[in-house]
């Protein structure tokens, strides 16, 4: 699966981790922590860091520094109104996308 695997994972990667967030907030290393537990092991930290960014520019996630009892606050991530809107988006354009493959698939047999 490898390099398919990491492409496929750039496109729906900030919804994966929006769904995440949707169940409970958290900072980057959980988030990393909570993908490896779902089988995501290959997704690198500095790729969460860096679509984090990405997420609190969109305005999609509320963040709070939150003391830490090693090193610098930590930052905490929790969706928004605006992040619960794109990641409903994300769902209806998700099943759209597996609807219509396993189609394509069923008819491919």
């Amino acid at each position: 699966m490898g390099k398919q695997l990491t492409e496929m994972l750039k496109g729906t990667l900030e919804g994966i981790v929006l769904a995440l967030l949707s169940v409970q907030p958290a900072y980057g290393y959980e988030i990393t922590a909570r993908l490896r537990e779902q089988g995501f092991s290959e997704i690198a930290e500095g790729t969460i860091y860096a679509l984090l960014v990405r997420i609190e520019q969109r305005g999609f996630v509320d963040v709070e520094k939150v003391p830490s009892e090693k090193g610098p606050p930590r930052k905490v991530y929790s969706l928004n109104a605006q992040g619960r809107a794109y990641l409903e988006e994300f769902w209806k354009t998700w099943r759209f996308l597996t609807e219509r493959l396993q189609q394509l698939q069923e008819g491919a047999k």
